[in-house]
């Protein structure tokens, strides 16, 4: 058996970079290594183990079978390792150099995320918040080894498997340009919904699926003519066509900024979508953490109010 004494730990932070990013180029970029450091620790890994570990293809570094055994056990030990290096750091908001990572949807970058960097801006100005949307499937894994902090959204999968705080709940509305001929007041008739033209925006990063499972429930379907992957092309296309969205409500009224559109409550009942920051259950104790996930609940909350 090979002793501990004679490993070099950071191996296995090679290894873990490689099995995360499937590139030796990004995994020396993520470890701020050089390509030849990488392939170095690499060939000590596979004479450590006694297996080529990875097996460069088309798509990238795909691991073997021991190298796939091995990541379980290796991410698990990594984490153990941070959560005790975390209780020797002591947080210090005016002083702090700290990057925080954060997932979000495009819809919440356009909402709230501004009053997060400035509320940065004025109590820990050196500290640095990196935004890194991620699909919904990849979020839990990610929260776990440390590659994200937190992440806010429409989440309801991640409910029973991290640490989360309820932040608001989200209704939707149906938003189109302003013209002549449209129905009047502030609801939009079933018939209306109907016979329109609707763009969908369906983004990997955020969970608004529901909405369309809720409308397909009550037998109502939309003529989508255009799907998105993001919210930010949104005001654009509605601005020059006559096609509606259904988007969440408060969004709309940020994207109604100059009252250019005509919002309307939807014709059948939908369920409201619960906005939920989540964090890993391992770093719920750390002080960087507890007062990051304060301030941002503190921030979006006061969106909520607006």
């Amino acid at each position: 058996m090979t002793s501990i004494d004679h490993v070099d730990l950071n191996l296995l932070r090679v290894f873990q970079a490689i099995v995360d990013e499937r590139s030796l180029t990004k995994a020396g970029e993520r470890l701020a290594l050089s390509q030849p450091a990488i392939s170095y620790s690499l060939a000590r890994l596979r004479t450590l183990f006694d297996d080529p570990l990875f097996i460069r293809t088309r798509s990238g570094m795909q691991p073997t079978p021991i190298a796939l055994e091995l990541a379980s056990i290796v991410g698990r030990a990594l984490d153990t390792v941070r959560e005790a290096l975390r209780y020797a750091e002591s947080f210090d908001p005016a002083t702090s150099t700290r990057t925080f990572r954060l997932s979000l949807s495009d819809a919440g970058e356009m909402a709230y995320l501004p009053a997060i960097c400035e509320a940065l801006h004025e109590r820990a100005p050196r500290v640095k918040l990196s935004v890194e949307p991620l699909p919904v499937e990849e979020i839990e894994d990610a929260l776990r080894s440390s590659r994200l902090d937190f992440a806010i959204g429409n989440l309801p999968m991640l409910m029973a498997r991290t640490r989360h705080q309820l932040l608001f709940e989200e209704t939707y509305v149906c938003m189109t340009r302003k013209r002549r001929g449209l129905p009047a007041g502030s609801a939009l008739s079933l018939e209306h919904f109907l016979q329109a033209s609707h763009v969908q925006v369906r983004s990997v990063e955020h969970s608004h699926h529901a909405l369309d499972d809720a409308l397909r429930a009550q037998g109502v379907g939309r003529n989508i003519v255009l799907q998105l992957p993001h919210f930010v092309a949104l005001p654009g296309v509605l601005a020059v066509t006559d096609l509606f969205a259904t988007l969440p409500q408060r969004l709309a009224g940020i994207l109604n900024g100059n009252d250019a559109f005509r919002i309307y409550t939807l014709p059948v009942p939908i369920p409201q979508a619960t906005v939920t920051m989540h964090w890993h259950e391992h770093f719920h104790e750390d002080e960087g953490i507890a007062w990051m996930r304060d301030l941002m609940a503190e921030m979006v909350k006061r969106f909520d109010k607006t």
